[in-house]
């Protein structure tokens, strides 16, 4: 009897015998039943999103929020696998000799995340851009091995580090139905049905999970086609929303609800569960906009005082908000001002308090937008 999710199928046979999953195809049969609790969270995620998307067109820069905002998903997306780097590591301005495999895992996110932003202009979320952001996320970095660009040929499971396929957690479809779950799943993206976006979205990334399409950075790709939807759907402006934070704080019961549909088929907790990330991280990236807004304001006021002297200063105040870790060398040549007028602007900006010195050494000092760092570091 095929179950509401799908089934487990017999591979190989004697003591290579496994079961993979087979997924049904989505949407679930019967369709999800949007009780009053679900109805209740589906109209809260809805209204918080459409506040985000209201307070994001009012920002004055807002790419600015943007460019920023990924580096932290980036981030907090590859915590969830494993990658050891904080925030600091990833604006350091010397980031180009001080990359290691950890911070190398974050940049290429931030690669992916804009490649996936261009590339939407022209194709649609499909198997092929799928195919496309994971060659350029597993670009020179670990999982390199793992055919990067393109859908696995063989056997992988999920389980602690160690396991096989005798005592994995979750053994995902064999490669050959694999290929053909993703193709079900491209044409459930882009079928015209009654679903609301938000539950279409959630369902999506479970089946996405479930599938597993590549032996590595499956969880990334996943959390990044929420991203892309939304923003297919017109639902966002902008790259706004992440919800990488909430399953990061909730890490366990996220693998196990989406093993519970796997299991018995329950699609509506996973639904629930999936709304309330997208409620809770909507609120969060409001708050942090107004904070980042806030602080703009007072440290420009603080500026007018300069008066029309300040041009090198607000040059280096702007500057400071897509690099808020900087140093005189790099941050001269990149805004094209000469050495001395940089340090003279820097020196002045650690008068009013806005910078700090974080480390010493004469003409390779280092200095910190501090009150910036701790509203992006949040939740790091």
């Amino acid at each position: 009897m095929k179950k509401r999710a799908g089934n487990y199928k017999r591979n190989l046979s004697g003591d290579l015998e496994y079961k993979s999953f087979c997924p049904s195809p989505l949407p679930p049969d019967p369709p999800v039943e949007l009780g009053e609790d679900i109805a209740f969270l589906l109209a809260k995620a809805s209204w918080s999103i459409g506040v985000l998307e209201g307070v994001s067109q009012q920002v004055p820069d807002i790419d600015l929020f943007v460019s920023m905002y990924v580096r932290k998903e980036a981030l907090l997306s590859s915590q969830i696998e494993g990658t050891q780097a904080t925030l600091d590591d990833i604006l350091d301005p010397n980031i180009e000799e001080n990359t290691n495999r950890h911070v190398g895992d974050v940049v290429n996110y931030v690669k992916a995340s804009q490649y996936a932003k261009d590339r939407l202009e022209e194709l649609p979320i499909s198997n092929r851009l799928f195919r496309e952001i994971h060659g350029t996320l597993m670009q020179d970095v670990r999982g390199e091995e793992q055919n990067p660009g393109e859908f696995r040929r063989s056997q992988n499971w999920i389980g602690p580090q160690g396991s096989t396929l005798k005592n994995a957690r979750y053994i995902p479809p064999n490669p050959q139905d694999m290929i053909e779950a993703m193709s079900d799943l491209e044409k459930f993206l882009h079928a015209d049905d009654d679903l609301d976006p938000l539950v279409k979205i959630g369902l999506a990334h479970y089946q996405f999970e479930t599938i597993h399409p590549f032996l590595d950075g499956n969880g990334r790709v996943g959390r990044l086609l929420i991203s892309l939807f939304l923003r297919e759907r017109k639902i966002l402006s902008h790259e706004t929303l992440y919800i990488s934070y909430f399953l990061k704080r909730n890490r366990i019961e996220y693998y196990d609800r989406l093993m519970e549909v796997r299991m018995k088929g329950n699609f509506e907790q996973w639904v629930r569960f999936f709304l309330l990330a997208i409620y809770e991280s909507a609120e969060d990236a409001v708050q942090t906009i107004d904070a980042l807004v806030a602080l703009h304001k007072k440290n420009d006021a603080a500026l007018e005082k300069k008066g029309k002297a300040a041009q090198t200063i607000r040059k280096v105040f702007k500057y400071l908000e897509s690099n808020p870790i900087i140093d005189i060398k790099k941050t001269s040549t990149d805004l094209g001002i000469s050495f001395n007028a940089v340090s003279n602007a820097v020196k002045y900006l650690t008068e009013l308090g806005i910078l700090r010195q974080t480390e010493s050494g004469q003409r390779n000092r280092v200095f910190s937008y501090e009150e910036y760092l701790q509203i992006l570091r949040k939740d790091t």
